[in-house]
């Protein structure tokens, strides 16, 4: 077997690579590496070698450019480098153990927190988190009363004061099911939170304003149990674009029904919060939403 062909790949060769592929120089990559220009060539030159393909082309301009296989391994430099670079993290950092205490509302814990829990116990697995789900505020009660390390609230029920970290930020949508048609009935059928609910509000002064008249057909103690009607076909409900059961859809705007306001996800830190395991799973929080969200908006 050529001995070539049997080497991995080598984080650094690939880091050179990653480099000088985003537009830095050979020069640049250097002084970012902390080594010579000549050194940086070399590594290129093996990373090609141990490939058997070239990677980078130089044109007579002097500049470069990447080859068809040159993009193809960009996209998984990337993704080798990001994992190298979590696990390097990973072990080298200080031992985290404990335990923190999350808070959620329901529906926010089955869109994203689960993804949150499982790279957290990947990541810290000497912390224990033990998760409450709850309404907004309820949560925000017990933060106060120190029953809770951190929480997610929709936006407007952080105390006065209180420094929060926003998550995420959009619109709210009216709900429907995907076989029946409960949103073309008058009075239409609504299946609602608890009173407290801001999601409550908001659909309520929507179809006052828009004069659609309207009835309350299904209360839920939580936002989740909202959907039991709507997959029955006989309610409609709002929800904010996360994850959605299978038969209920988001109503398009010519369907009839007014447009409702944008709602917010945000994060509160308890007053004495038990650190730093509560600032490594608020991190690891705060990714998971960018992705979330930034992986939606892409599509």
């Amino acid at each position: 077997m050529n001995m070539l062909n049997a080497q991995g790949l080598d984080p650094e060769l690939l880091r050179a690579f990653q480099l000088i592929a985003e537009g830095c120089s050979f020069t640049q990559a250097a002084d970012q590496l902390g080594r010579t220009q000549s050194a940086i060539s070399m590594q290129i030159k093996r990373l090609e070698e141990i490939l058997g393909q070239t990677v980078l082309s130089r044109g007579k301009g002097g500049g470069i450019t990447l080859t068809p296989h040159g993009r193809y391994l960009l996209t998984r430099a990337r993704q080798i480098l990001a994992l190298n670079d979590e696990v390097m993290t990973t072990f080298r950092a200080p031992a985290i153990s404990g335990t923190v205490r999350l808070g959620t509302p329901d529906d926010y814990a089955l869109s994203h927190i689960p993804a949150v829990l499982r790279r957290f116990a990947e990541t810290h697995p000497a912390v224990q988190v033990d998760v409450l789900c709850s309404s907004s505020t309820d949560l925000v009660e017990k933060l106060q009363a120190g029953e809770l390390d951190l929480t997610l609230v929709s936006d407007g029920n952080q105390p006065r004061n209180w420094p929060f970290v926003p998550l995420w930020r959009g619109p709210l949508s009216w709900i429907t099911s995907t076989r029946y048609a409960p949103h073309r009935q008058s009075p239409l059928p609504l299946a609602l939170a608890h009173e407290d609910c801001g999601w409550r509000a908001s659909a309520r002064e929507a179809l006052d304003k828009a004069g659609i008249p309207y009835r309350i057909a299904y209360l839920s103690g939580t936002q989740t149990g909202t959907h039991a009607p709507v997959l029955a076909g006989v309610a409609v409900t709002v929800s904010a674009l996360t994850l959605l059961p299978d038969g209920v859809r988001v109503m398009r705007p010519d369907e009839g029904l007014p447009k409702l306001p944008e709602f917010g996800i945000v994060m509160l830190k308890g007053r004495n919060a038990a650190q730093p395991v509560t600032d490594a799973l608020a991190a690891h929080i705060e990714e998971r939403f960018r992705l979330d969200f930034t992986s939606s908006a892409a599509a």
